[in-house]
């Protein structure tokens, strides 16, 4: 019902979008005889905020033009990207797996990290379906089938692979590649980097933790969970719909994001157009949201953030096991930010404390200074401060 009723107010919306979009041309184009009357530029940039705030935002594009992107492997709820090089590749350039998370984005979030990455690696990225389009004959999607996806992208990459998770899937990457050490299937990744995720969420709590803590797990399934309507593929699955998300990332930092917008607004009065750009840039990007299947956001909810099951030792993928300790031959590299209130610090340390097993010298923490959550894979400081820090490990351990 509140996906329809979603779907309803934009439907609403629609005629008033069409009067701000004339009105936004009638005051702001400059050859408009209204452009120099009084308060023209305010009614223009009114108007524009307007329509901002309630248009859809499509899938941005990953705006990477020294790479060809290639699809190498489509499954139901994920694609596997390759980037390859337009012109020559870097020689010797290791390979390098990032897994995007599947939180409520797109994987497009990392264009910078793939951007850094690719001057000095062969990059792959997992590219996660909105569950909406994915038609209910593809079936249901758990937990479990997102570690399966990333033991089969794993197996399709070794080897030589070195796997980078960043926030969300730390979990899941470490169950896969645990798993995999267990049975020695196949050879493992030289290398696995684990950027600001949720490994313990018992350390240092954040809002995202306290909501899944305080709240029983049916609260979960009879308050966010939604069927999707049928004017999409996905018609009839239950998914955690990505306009809920939205809220929850807004309603996280709304005195930041009004301020945003305001400054946006006066941007646009004084005619400062690059940092309107700025604004547009960001939002575009972060206003793109996606639907998640219910059964894996429902499993992630309980078994991350309210059982703890894999710090605890009690995280099962199809009836095994994980354990982590299995893992020798993976060098691993924590990174975590200061100021990261999504995923405190410590809880992606706390793979070191798993991953016993793996040798001492194999093993570095890094705690970025003055760096939150997106600042961990994106913009100044991941290009300065981490990405060095990724590239040499890499190095040493390839």
């Amino acid at each position: 019902m509140l996906y329809n009723l979603y779907e309803a107010q934009h439907i609403w919306l629609t005629p008033f979008r069409f009067v701000a979009e004339w009105q936004r041309g009638m005051f702001g184009h400059p050859f408009s005889p209204w452009a120099l009357a009084p308060i023209t530029k305010q009614l223009a940039a009114s108007n524009d905020l307007f329509l901002r705030i309630t248009q859809r935002y499509e899938k941005p594009a990953w705006r990477i033009d020294e790479a060809e992107i290639e699809i190498a492997l489509d499954k139901p709820f994920c694609k596997l990207l390759h980037f390859k090089h337009r012109h020559a590749a870097p020689r010797n350039a290791p390979k390098v797996l990032i897994v995007a998370p599947l939180s409520g984005h797109h994987s497009t979030l990392l264009r910078d990290t793939v951007r850094a990455l690719m001057a000095e690696h062969d990059v792959w990225i997992t590219d996660w379906v909105d569950a909406r389009m994915v038609p209910m004959a593809a079936g249901v999607f758990h937990l479990a089938d997102y570690v399966d996806y990333i033991r089969e992208f794993i197996r399709l990459l070794s080897p030589d692979l070195h796997v980078i998770s960043v926030c969300q899937p730390t979990v899941p990457v470490l169950c896969a590649i645990a798993l995999m050490a267990e049975t020695g299937e196949v050879s493992p990744p030289k290398t696995m980097v684990m950027m600001g995720g949720p490994i313990d969420a018992r350390k240092s709590p954040t809002a995202v933790n306290n909501l899944a803590m305080t709240r029983p797990h049916s609260w979960f399934e009879r308050n966010v969970i939604q069927r999707v309507p049928d004017k999409y593929p996905g018609y009839s699955r239950r998914v955690y719909p990505g306009f809920l998300q939205h809220l929850g990332f807004v309603a996280m930092n709304p005195d930041r994001h009004l301020n945003a917008h305001w400054d946006y607004f006066n941007h646009l009065v004084k005619g400062d157009d690059d940092s309107a750009d700025r604004h547009r840039e960001f939002y575009d990007e972060y206003n793109a949201v996606i639907d998640l299947p219910a059964e894996y956001y429902l499993d992630t909810v309980k078994a991350v953030f309210q059982d703890f099951a894999l710090p605890k030792g009690r995280m099962f993928v199809r009836d095994r096991l994980v354990r982590p300790q299995t893992i020798r031959e993976t060098a691993l590299l924590t990174i975590e930010g200061e100021l990261d209130d999504i995923s405190g610090n410590g809880q992606t340390e706390a793979a070191h404390l798993l991953c016993l097993n793996i040798p001492r010298e194999r093993r570095q923490h890094y705690l970025a200074p003055r760096v939150g959550h997106y600042g961990i894979f994106s913009g100044r400081r991941w290009r300065d401060m981490i990405y060095p820090r990724v590239r040499e490990f890499i190095r040493t351990h390839g």
